[in-house]
Order: C-alpha cells, then sequence, then structure tokens
C-alpha cells in the first residue's frame, strides 16, 4: 500500500523537492520513510482490528450448572469428620476370610480384558496431555535439501542461471514459538489434563467394577451351591418319607391315596434339583469368564455361607463419602476439561503471535554450500488474526458449550444416583436385618411343627397331608435363610461399589460438597 506522499506527483513531494537542500532533503525523506512504515503497520492494525468484529464469540454462554450440596441434602451430613477412618480398605474383598474369593480377585484384576481396555485408555490420555503440553513449547526442525535442477531459459530466472543445470543445496534450522498472550494452549492443556485425571478415575472404576462383579457373581455361585445341596436334601427327605408311606400301605394303615401323593414329590423334588444345578454351572462360567479364565472353576465348589464373614462396614455413612466414588471424580474432571474446551475455542477468535526464525546455509553449487557467503538467517514476528470465517469459529464455540452442559448434567446424574444408591443400600441392610430375625422365628416354628406332624404321623394320629404342608413350610424357610443369608454378603459389596470401593482421588479435595460449587 502506498502513501499519498510516496506517489511520483504528490503535490507535497513536489514542493519539498524545491525547498529543502539536497542534503536535508534526504535526512527528510529518510525520516519520513520511516514515519510512512509505522504509519502503514498502524493503519494496517487498526483495519485488522476493525475487521475482527466478523468473528465475534458474543451470545454463546453455557447454560447448566452444577448443583449445589444443598440441594442433595448433603451440606449438612453427620459425622464427616469420620471420612478418613471409614473409608473402604484397599483390598477390602480379604475381610470376608474366604481364600477362594481372594484367589478370584487376584486372578480378575491381573487378566480382566475390561480393566486392560481402561488402562489403554489412560494412556492414550496421558500421551494426549504431553502433545498439549508441547505446543507452548518452542519447536524447532532441521532441514537439508540437496537438488540438481535445470532452470528454465523462457522464464524469469536470468541469465547465466536460464537454461543451465545446476545444484541446489540448502542446511538450516527453523524454529517458532506461538506466545500464548490468550492462553490458547494452557486451556487446551487444561482440558488434556482433566481428560487424563477423567481416564484415571475411569481405571478405578473399572477396578471397583470388576472387583465387585466378581465378589456378587462368587456370592451368587455360593448362594445356588447352597440352594442345591438344599433340594439334594429335600430329594433324600421325599425319598425317606415315601419308603415309610410305602410301608405303612404294606402294613394296611395307608391307602394308595397316600402313596401317590408321595409318589408324586419325587418328581417334583427331582426337577427343582436339575433346575439348581443348571444355575450353578451357568453361575460357575459367569464367575470363572470374569477371571479370564472361562474353565478354571470346573468341579470346583465354594466355601458355605455360614463361614463367609461379613464386612465391618459402619452403620452410619458420612455423606462425604460418596466424592470417593471414581465414577463421580471422572464427571468433575469431565466438566473441568469441557470447561478448559470452551475457553479454548473462545481464544481461537484471537490473534495468533509466532516468532519465527531459521539460520544456515543456502548456495548453488553444493562445493560451496558450506561458505561463509552462503550463510543466511532471519527472525521475526508473525500475527494472524481471523476475521472472516463463514461462522466456523461460533459454531465450534457452541460445540464447547454443549459438551460443556453434557457434561455438567452427567455429573448431576452421577451425584444423583450415587445419593440414591447408597441410600437403597442402607435402607436393604437395615430391612434385611429386621427380615432376618423374623425368619429365624418362622424357621424355629416350622421346623417344630414339621417334628409334631412327623411323629403324630408315625404315631397314626394324623395323615400325610399334615406332613407335607409341615414339610413344604421347612423348606420354604430354609430356602429363605439361604435368601437373605447371601442378600446380606451381596448388599455389602453393592454398598462397598456405591462408596466408591477404594478410590482415592490424585488431588485432595472434599468429596461431594467440594465437587460442588458454594
Amino acid at each position: 500500500m502506498k502513501l499519498l506522499a510516496d506517489h511520483p506527483v504528490c503535490p507535497t513531494r513536489l514542493a519539498t523537492r524545491r525547498l529543502i537542500p539536497p542534503a536535508r532533503a534526504t535526512v527528510f525523506s529518510r525520516i519520513g520513510g520511516r514515519v510512512a512504515s509505522v504509519g502503514r503497520t498502524v493503519l494496517l492494525g487498526a483495519l485488522a482490528v476493525a475487521l475482527a468484529g466478523c468473528a465475534d464469540p458474543s451470545g454463546i454462554q453455557t447454560l447448566a450448572r452444577l448443583r449445589q450440596a444443598t440441594d442433595l441434602g448433603l451440606g449438612s451430613a453427620a459425622a464427616q469428620q469420620h471420612v478418613a477412618e471409614q473409608r473402604v480398605a484397599a483390598s477390602w474383598w480379604l475381610d470376608f476370610g474366604d481364600e477362594q474369593l481372594n484367589t478370584l480377585m487376584a486372578q480378575a484384576l491381573a487378566d480382566s480384558p475390561s480393566l486392560r481396555l481402561a488402562e489403554s485408555r489412560l494412556a492414550r490420555a496421558q500421551a494426549a496431555l504431553e502433545v498439549a503440553d508441547a505446543g507452548r513449547l518452542p519447536q524447532v526442525n532441521g532441514q537439508i535439501d540437496l537438488t540438481r535442477q535445470r532452470y528454465t531459459a523462457q522464464g524469469l530466472v536470468p541469465p547465466p542461471l536460464a537454461g543451465s543445470i545446476r545444484e541446489n543445496g540448502t542446511a538450516q534450522f527453523s524454529g517458532s514459538w506461538e506466545i500464548d498472550f490468550f492462553g490458547r494452549y494452557r486451556s487446551a492443556l487444561d482440558a488434556a489434563l482433566g481428560a487424563g485425571q477423567a481416564a484415571e478415575a475411569d481405571v478405578q472404576a473399572a477396578r471397583v467394577l470388576l472387583a465387585s462383579s466378581v465378589a456378587r457373581s462368587y456370592f451368587q455361585w455360593v448362594r445356588l451351591v447352597e440352594q442345591a445341596a438344599l433340594a439334594r436334601r429335600t430329594l433324600a427327605q421325599r425319598s425317606e418319607v415315601l419308603a415309610l408311606v410305602q410301608a405303612r400301605v404294606n402294613a394296611g394303615l395307608d391307602s394308595r391315596l397316600e402313596l401317590r401323593q408321595s409318589q408324586a414329590g419325587l418328581p417334583q423334588a427331582r426337577l427343582a434339583l436339575e433346575t439348581i444345578e443348571e444355575q450353578v454351572m451357568l453361575a460357575r462360567h459367569a464367575l470363572a469368564a470374569l477371571t479370564g479364565r472361562p474353565l478354571a472353576l470346573e468341579g470346583s465348589q465354594p466355601a458355605p455361607l455360614s463361614r463367609i464373614r461379613q464386612l465391618p462396614l459402619a452403620s452410619v455413612i458420612p455423606a462425604d463419602l460418596l466424592g470417593l466414588r471414581p465414577d463421580i471424580a471422572a464427571a468433575r474432571w469431565r466438566v473441568q476439561a469441557a470447561s478448559s474446551d470452551v475457553q479454548n475455542a473462545r481464544a481461537q477468535f484471537y490473534p495468533n503471535i509466532n516468532l519465527v526464525g531459521f539460520a544456515g546455509f543456502s548456495s548453488i553449487g553444493f562445493s560451496r554450500l558450506s561458505d561463509s557467503a552462503s550463510q543466511q538467517w532471519g527472525v521475526g514476528p508473525a500475527l494472524r488474526l481471523p476475521i472472516f470465517d463463514a461462522g466456523r469459529l461460533r459454531a465450534n464455540l457452541r460445540v464447547k458449550a454443549a459438551d460443556h452442559d453434557a457434561a455438567v448434567e452427567s455429573y448431576n446424574a452421577a451425584v444423583t444416583d450415587a445419593v440414591r444408591e447408597v441410600a437403597d443400600q442402607a435402607a436393604s441392610s437395615h430391612a434385611i436385618a429386621r427380615q432376618q430375625a423374623e425368619q429365624r422365628q418362622a424357621q424355629e416354628a416350622a421346623e417344630d411343627s414339621y417334628e409334631i406332624a412327623l411323629q403324630r404321623y408315625r404315631g397314626g394320629l394324623g395323615n400325610y397331608l399334615s406332613v407335607l404342608a409341615s414339610e413344604t413350610a421347612v423348606l420354604e424357610q430354609r430356602r429363605a435363610g439361604i435368601e437373605l443369608a447371601a442378600r446380606v454378603l451381596d448388599g455389602q459389596v453393592a454398598l462397598v461399589r456405591a462408596l466408591g470401593g477404594s478410590y482415592v482421588a490424585p488431588v485432595p479435595q472434599a468429596p461431594v460438597a467440594a465437587l460442588l460449587p458454594h
């Protein structure tokens, strides 16, 4: 761009030539050139700033907000000072005192494909963090170009190069450094850091999920094995009763009606046993698959329910323990990463300021490449400013704002689900304890009733229908006892999972309450 004073027919320039002596004219000419250069720079900068209004981030905001702790009823939770003491142990399954469960857990944590998948995602996130961090630092590249070239004789190449074949060589270093005035690379690094921390929490969440799945599947297997043993005892009992009825029929004390009723009980007992044994095999296969060894449990038997200890969990659970859940921590880190992505998208609207430079050798002819006269270098700033991009930057900012809102709502949902899950497990734990007390009394009464009915039948004082009714009540109570005992163990594992297992956040923070804004 030429200023008016530089134009060959500018009146000001003609007057200067006439009125100012040549020596002074030279000085004024140099000063005027510098002023003109500065003026051109200022004019171009002002024009760029004026046109920058075409790329405008205004009007695009995030809408979702993190839920307050008081919204969930967690602001005044009791006994929060005991959170550290009540945190779940790292190897919580050892407290059950079952060596077979410990062996299965070690195999699962060592060989599980799902855990390895989560760890590979963590490795990817950590590598992405290194990539983001590298963008903030200067970049230096080396270049060596050696070519043999024929120059055109009909173009802009002057003689003696025109029409000749020459060898060209370039060996130099080039560097650039984008100065992060507007926090573009810093926000990208923060986003990558948040994603990395979320991936690390995901690994812990996968570990908690795997460990709890192994424990719950193991106790399911134990329950079914106990039920199968009860079904076999029932079958044996039905066989004994059939023998007794057959003897009474032979003695003329019972009719064929009682005999047929007793005989009908055997197929029913065998059917129940076959059904439960099928479930036992399926449970064993599911447990073996979790450990990564599908056939490892063939022919093996678990410990009985009576030998498995219960976990020493506190009756009062501080609300802040919810923040130790890795899925909540991962969701919170994703909110941070999404917020940094929004900042990065806003920074795209501002100028890029780079320092670029190069130094090396360049010559025509390889033999002169290392001569001092072949040296070349250059250094200077470079500025790039978005002016018109057809709405790409605004669309990108809207995408990141929507991602942020989705991350916030996902976090809110995770916290809400965590509160519900812990409340459900705590309520179920108290309810099962009351149910067990009632079931024990009912089983004692059923056992006494069965013994009385059997004795009366043997003495000829009662009929066989009363024996069957009493026996059915006993079997139902035994099944209920096994179910409740298994539910206690399953509920404890579910509560451990609801509390996040043994996850420890990578940075000190008061869970739930601190994760939510105040």
